[in-house]
């Protein structure tokens, strides 16, 4: 009789809460804008964070919200769909620069030479956290492919010759997931042009001249000659390392020919004209 009772008061405490619950719920419901999921159905599901904020829902609510769509852009969904978005809002969508990510490394296994061999954890963020490398570069790539883990879209994997990650640009969103797995910082968001024509320093060597030199072939030494025939004041060296402003470079490639390690990248331009030859 004992458990009968305490049986029937469990039951009638639990039907209470619930019913009280229910009333609760109730009262205090807050009706949502439908549009929230009209956008959100619009949007990828992706919840890559590309946009800054924590997931796609939270990003449709801010487009529904804001009086104007300054600032917002999802990378993923692209500008047919984002347009599509700010038509059905009522809304202008602010045009924005193509981007993909790159690379700030061309050490490749050829380039560094390898001094220790690490027998840890293969993934970048754990081996970085213990020590500076493999090579003489602290600063270069690790290898153990985090950043292609990261990326929820197939456009990176990583190359097994080179150890180094590749970016397949037709199918990278400037989501900038690969960016924040990358606990060297060697990966960036950048604006890139028609067939993906685009200019950038491959390094991230701080180091002087003579040791950076020393611990790859291809790093940036810091001398200046691109920044000298730069005329669109594009380069900047901080640090004995050069970087290239993609808002200001103009793709002429002076400073591609005139680095003397190779550290600048040019990427999907048509071939050189060569240089007529003098007719004495």
């Amino acid at each position: 009789m004992t458990i009968l009772n305490t049986v029937l008061l469990l039951c009638a405490i639990g039907i209470f809460v619930g019913i009280t619950l229910f009333y609760v719920a109730k009262k205090f419901y807050i009706e949502e804008n439908p549009l929230y999921d009209e956008v959100e159905a619009m949007l990828p599901g992706a919840n890559c964070g590309g946009c800054g904020y924590p997931g796609c829902r939270k990003f449709a609510e801010k487009m529904v919200d804001s009086p104007t769509l300054e600032g917002l852009y999802c990378s993923v969904s692209g500008e047919k769909k984002m347009n599509e978005i700010g038509e059905f809002l009522g809304k202008s969508v602010q045009a924005k620069d193509m981007q993909v990510a790159v690379l700030r490394c061309a050490g490749a296994c050829d380039k560094r030479t390898k001094q220790i061999a690490y027998e840890g954890i293969s993934s970048c963020a754990f081996a970085a956290s213990f020590y500076a490398g493999d090579t003489g570069c602290s600063f270069g790539c690790t290898g153990f492919g985090d950043c292609v883990a990261a990326c929820q879209f197939g456009a990176m994997k990583m190359n097994p010759e080179t150890h180094l990650p590749e970016i397949e640009t037709s199918l990278c969103t400037a989501c900038g997931q690969c960016v924040a797995a990358c606990p060297k910082k060697l990966l960036e968001i950048r604006k890139t042009n028609k067939k993906d024509m685009k200019i950038y320093v491959a390094c991230s060597n701080k180091d002087k001249g003579f040791v950076a030199k020393k611990a790859c072939s291809v790093a940036c030494i810091g001398c200046g000659k691109c920044q000298k025939v730069c005329a669109q004041d594009a380069i900047t060296i901080v640090d004995s390392l050069a970087y290239i402003d993609a808002s200001k470079c103009k793709l002429c490639r002076k400073c591609v020919e005139e680095c003397p390690t190779g550290s600048i990248i040019e990427t999907n331009f048509p071939p050189r004209k060569k240089k007529e030859e003098s007719i004495n």
